[in-house]
């Protein structure tokens, strides 16, 4: 497998790999967080919850306000671990069953390619990227993994009136290893819900420890669960702000953070490992669980900023300098690509790759970011596109369960003036629209030389040639 991979990857230069230590890589994912959750990013206390471990995080390495991830659980992920657009890779929906749903195997991600360069890879959490085998995390280069294959509202099966398992079968916690199948352990159900961040973040602490004794660089992905509805905190946390359900989960989740971080100083492995925290997208919309955007308008599901900007910071202490905040503009599928190069790994050098590599931004060689817009997909349309401060809605949809309509004369807002979206502060400056188009006709271009690949494709896959 690493040779294969080997001669489609594009290797970085070796004279950055060779002359560092590979770092460890602690990327902390959370599911459905909103911007303005934390305490750094104007909630925390006034959520009923201080979050001070993660404020601290944020502190001591680069906050990002204008990261943006897909608007969907599963594209989200899929754009983190491959660096390409979910569109791309028939993943630009949260799938319901009955096709193939997932990566197909032809894929190459994050995973795959650390662990061709040599790390310990590992998965504690949701995956939402193919609920068989073949399609699970195993198969997707991580050595071993623990969580559960598709969502948490699924927990949800047994209080609903009428479900019987012989009509749908419950969601399994799951568990495998590279080379073997995936075994079922157990149900994932209310009770179950409620225990699985503590599971989650005992077993990323137990790997580190395990990959530390080894001298094993690691990739370890803490994929939580929370704040996913139904948004139920730990026994442990239950009652302990006196404001409900949400405070607590924010609390408990502030401590799971707390806790890798503590493993890492106590494992002498503060100083050579990146951690990275974020959220896959925006905030929770299903009442009562209903998350919190921000400044922003809208949740996930949509185009608007709050569907897509989310909390993001980056440490690694002496190379991302601290302190440090910047608005410009970041997106997730450019995760793989930085890390890569940070990592010494590869990236694919025989599809398109969206995502560029930021490494010199995260260690503040540069102010800018290495990108100055994006192409914002909900579901399979292209529903919006950022440049700079100014962004371009095709269509209208204002939450989950609205309709999305074609716009007759797509909205132009600048973020700046006017960061509620708001239709009636329309700005005319036409001009703005050059490099919008270029954006979509360049996408488009690498389209008719890669065609995308649909949804629910099987595997094995084999692309079709390629165009000229």
């Amino acid at each position: 497998m690493a040779a294969v991979l080997a001669c489609a990857m594009a290797l970085p230069a070796s004279a950055f790999a060779q002359s560092q230590r590979k770092p460890n890589i602690l990327f902390i994912l959370v599911d459905n967080l909103g911007y303005g959750e934390l305490g750094v990013y104007g909630g925390g206390a006034t959520r009923g919850a201080p979050t001070p471990r993660i404020d601290a995080l944020a502190s001591e390495g680069l906050r990002l306000t204008n990261m943006n991830m897909e608007p969907q659980c599963t594209p989200s992920r899929s754009s983190i671990l491959t660096g390409r657009y979910a569109v791309r890779s028939g993943t630009y929906a949260v799938p319901y069953g009955g096709m193939a749903e997932g990566l197909t195997q032809w894929e190459v991600t994050m995973a795959k390619s650390l662990s061709a360069a040599g790390y310990a890879t590992a998965l504690y959490g949701k995956w939402h990227l193919g609920s068989h085998d073949g399609r699970l995390p195993n198969d997707q280069g991580f050595d071993e993994w623990y969580g559960i294959p598709r969502t948490t509202n699924e927990a949800l099966y047994f209080a609903s009136p009428g479900y019987s398992p012989q009509h749908m079968p419950p969601e399994q916690i799951m568990e495998g290893r590279k080379g073997e199948k995936s075994r079922e352990l157990k149900v994932y159900d209310l009770e179950q819900r409620r225990l699985m961040d503590a599971e989650l973040t005992r077993r990323s602490i137990a790997f580190m420890e395990r990959q530390a004794r080894a001298g094993k660089p690691f990739f370890a992905m803490a994929s939580l669960t929370q704040p996913h509805y139904p948004t139920l905190p730990n026994p442990a946390f239950s009652g302990k702000t006196g404001h409900g359900d949400w405070a607590d989960m924010l609390a408990e989740m502030d401590h799971n953070v707390g806790q890798m971080l503590d493993a890492l100083d106590r494992l002498g492995l503060r100083e050579n490992t990146i951690v990275v925290f974020t959220s896959d997208n925006g905030a929770e919309f299903i009442q009562p669980y209903d998350g919190w955007a921000g400044p922003w308008r809208g949740a996930y599901f949509t185009a608007l900023e709050g569907g897509i900007r989310v909390p993001f910071m980056v440490r690694w202490p002496g190379r991302v300098p601290a302190a440090r905040v910047s608005n410009e503009i970041v997106h997730g599928v450019d995760l793989f690509p930085t890390l890569a190069r940070i990592a010494g790994a590869g990236v694919p050098n025989d599809r398109p790759i969206d995502g560029v590599d930021q490494s010199d931004f995260f260690f503040g060689k540069t102010d800018k970011s290495a990108r100055e817009g994006i192409l914002i997909w909900v579901d399979n349309r292209l529903q919006a596109v950022k440049w700079r401060n100014f962004k371009l809605h095709l269509y209208q949809q204002d939450s989950m369960f609205s309709p999305p309509m074609k716009l007759p004369l797509p909205l132009l807002v600048d973020l700046y003036t006017n960061p509620r979206e708001d239709e009636s502060k329309r700005v005319f400056a036409s001009w703005v629209m050059g490099p919008m188009l270029k954006m979509i006709g360049a996408f488009e271009a690498s389209t008719r030389k890669h065609p995308l690949i649909p949804m629910g494709t099987p595997d094995p896959y084999q692309p079709p040639a390629a165009s000229q």
